[in-house]
């Protein structure tokens, strides 16, 4: 890093739980202005966090702080993809997905004394129809709940909970036809998870194996759930014992291609996508530079 590291802060105005934060006061108290010099910058709407963070990045700024929930996040990695600038984050959301896998602090105070120490890593990212993705992509269940808890003014662990365990009942698997690792496997699919990193957020844990740094997707596939299927596995997304729920099957890989029949919704890093009846997951290693704690 050179002497005095430059710093732009992309901060959602509108973003998560803590949306009434005075961020700047917080920048001002806490980042070490010995080291690095700032400015903020605030996103006018949806989708404009990867203009600003590209502009910041060509403009020559070492690192670029995503300040908002998982979606700013994704956007702000999205406009660094492949570039020299370091995406650091203060969490303002309810899930965190990226930073709890990074292990960033929840709070703001101990966010920045990670950015103070900007200590500079290198990340996979991965793609779902060219969409990028930086913790999880899927298709079927959770997609649909992504749908669902977009529009709920709720948020938080206790409300995904509910609404799986709500709507549970009312999805049905579908078949499809995935090509891993060479090989084909025709399945009934309620879910499957492509897992960068290792939580959707809210230490609900899809892929507690997954490694963010190795190259390779984990790849969790539900093929069926009921509603007492739905609870267990939702307690051992929480405990982290997904891996030994009956439920669940995992493969590792660095690209899948899922064909159906049928339309079926997915998202990426938690954001309804929209709907396609043909998925190309695809792996990008060390293609984004993120500042963690040493």
């Amino acid at each position: 890093m050179p002497e005095q590291t430059r710093i732009r802060f992309i901060v959602n105005p509108k973003s998560g739980t803590k949306s009434g934060l005075d961020i700047a006061s917080h920048i001002k108290l806490h980042l070490d202005h010995q080291k690095h010099r700032h400015d903020i910058v605030y996103t006018d709407y949806a989708g404009h966090a990867p203009e600003l963070a590209k502009q910041a990045a060509a403009a020559g700024c070492h690192i670029v702080v995503a300040v908002g929930g998982d979606g700013t996040v994704n956007e702000v990695a999205r406009g660094l993809l492949n570039t020299e600038a370091a995406l650091a984050i203060l969490p303002k959301g309810s899930g965190n997905g990226l930073a709890r896998h990074l292990k960033i602090p929840m709070g703001i105070r101990g966010a920045l004394r990670v950015i103070n120490q900007a200590k500079t890593s290198t990340i996979d990212s991965g793609s779902i129809n060219g969409h990028p993705f930086f913790t999880t992509a899927g298709i079927g269940f959770d997609a649909y709940i992504s749908s669902v808890f977009a529009g709920n003014k709720k948020r938080g662990l206790k409300t995904y909970v509910e609404l799986v365990l709500k709507e549970v009942l009312n999805y049905k698997h579908l078949p499809v036809t995935a090509t891993i690792n060479g090989n084909t496997l025709v399945t009934n699919c309620y879910v499957m998870a492509f897992a960068n990193a290792a939580q959707y957020g809210n230490n609900a844990y899809i892929a507690p194996m997954a490694d963010i740094r190795d190259g390779l997707l984990d790849v969790c596939l539900v093929r069926e759930l009921d509603f007492l299927k739905a609870i267990h596995l939702s307690y051992c997304m929480l405990t982290r014992q997904i891996a030994n729920a009956d439920s669940a099957e995992y493969f590792k890989t660095d690209g899948v291609l899922v064909e159906t029949d049928h339309q079926i919704m997915y998202h990426a890093d938690g954001d309804f996508i929209g709907k396609a009846s043909r998925f190309k997951v695809e792996m990008f290693p060390k293609s984004l530079k993120v500042i963690s704690p040493a």
